[in-house]
């Protein structure tokens, strides 16, 4: 697919990796959970992203969730694919596979171990921007990477090649951010938000068109996104600070890919919230201030079977 055959913006969700108990990737668990976004009415749809556990995940199982995603989506809406790597080759690999897998665009963390320098970092995205023609989104995310992307880079890589045409700004403060690559990319680079939702309202206000949260509320997400876009800012403003301290605690250090499965399974969308390692699972405690922030709240995740029976 050219680089001009899809235009991404809405919610994204960072679709999780469910695990059975035993911790292999368990493909019932993730159909249900494909669908639990399509039921939110999500713009597009995430794969190995942060939240997916994408560090932990082996080739062969990244292969047959791209299959079983791709079957159960059937193009009802854009998937991205994240395709970043620590080493440039690997990239470019992941990258064509990702574009033959029915990726329609791509999600490209910078080099995450050794720190590169601005001419690595351009050569890097620029091998990627060659080696494919779906659309790519670099993720400006120094929390996860380590590493800093200006915004003077980001504007050049997207005037020099096509096909680099949004951002995923996570670097906070993320709203300054988001304008400042607005400004020095003359419009050239569309930006989504990240952070888990975190900065969503600010972002929107700064010119951002859509988020790639985590995949546990995307219900949410997309009456904020639509609130907004509609004009109706009040509405907007109001639900995005109501789940602002559930959105707050899906960011715990450690403990955050857990957060989420723990919330999907609760309802009923994934059968185990086991994580794998380096992730941690969560206690009672932690559990219980998890639920706490949902008190009050009417979350789709917690009534999932109940919805179905409907």
């Amino acid at each position: 697919m050219s680089a001009n055959k899809v235009k991404l913006e809405g919610v994204y969700p960072i679709l999780a990796t469910p695990f059975t108990d035993s911790g292999e990737v368990d493909e019932g668990s993730l159909r249900e959970l494909v669908r639990f976004q399509l039921h939110a009415k999500v713009d597009g749809i995430a794969l190995f992203g942060m939240a997916s556990e994408m560090y932990t995940l082996l080739d062969d199982e990244k292969a047959a969730i791209a299959e079983i995603v791709v079957d159960e989506v059937k193009g009802q809406v854009p998937l991205v694919f994240g395709s970043g790597h620590t080493g440039l080759e690997t990239a470019v690999q992941l990258s064509k596979r990702a574009e033959k897998a029915g990726a329609d665009a791509l999600m490209v963390l910078p080099p995450y171990m050794a720190k590169p320098d601005g001419a690595r970092l351009y050569d890097y995205f620029a091998a990627v921007a060659q080696a494919v023609e779906v659309p790519i989104m670099i993720q400006d995310a120094p929390l996860a990477s380590g590493v800093n992307m200006p915004a003077a880079l980001l504007a050049r890589l997207s005037k020099e090649f096509e096909n680099i045409s949004y951002v995923k700004v996570e670097a906070p403060p993320t709203a300054p951010k988001v304008s400042e690559v607005l400004e020095q990319s003359d419009g050239r680079l569309t930006v989504f938000g990240g952070m888990n939702g975190l900065y969503f309202y600010e972002e929107l206000a700064r010119g951002a068109v859509g988020t790639m949260p985590a995949c546990e509320f995307p219900e949410v997400c997309v009456k904020i996104y639509q609130a907004f876009k509609a004009g109706d800012f009040d509405t907007a403003r109001r639900t995005f600070y109501q789940y602002l301290p559930f959105m707050r605690i899906g960011t715990l250090p450690g403990y955050a890919m857990a957060v989420h499965k723990e919330v999907l399974k609760a309802g009923g969308v994934i059968e185990s919230a086991y994580v794998r390692n380096p992730n941690a699972p969560i206690d009672d405690r932690i559990r219980k201030e998890v639920f706490d922030t949902l008190k009050d709240l009417d979350l789709l995740a917690l009534k999932w079977k109940q919805a179905q029976r409907a």
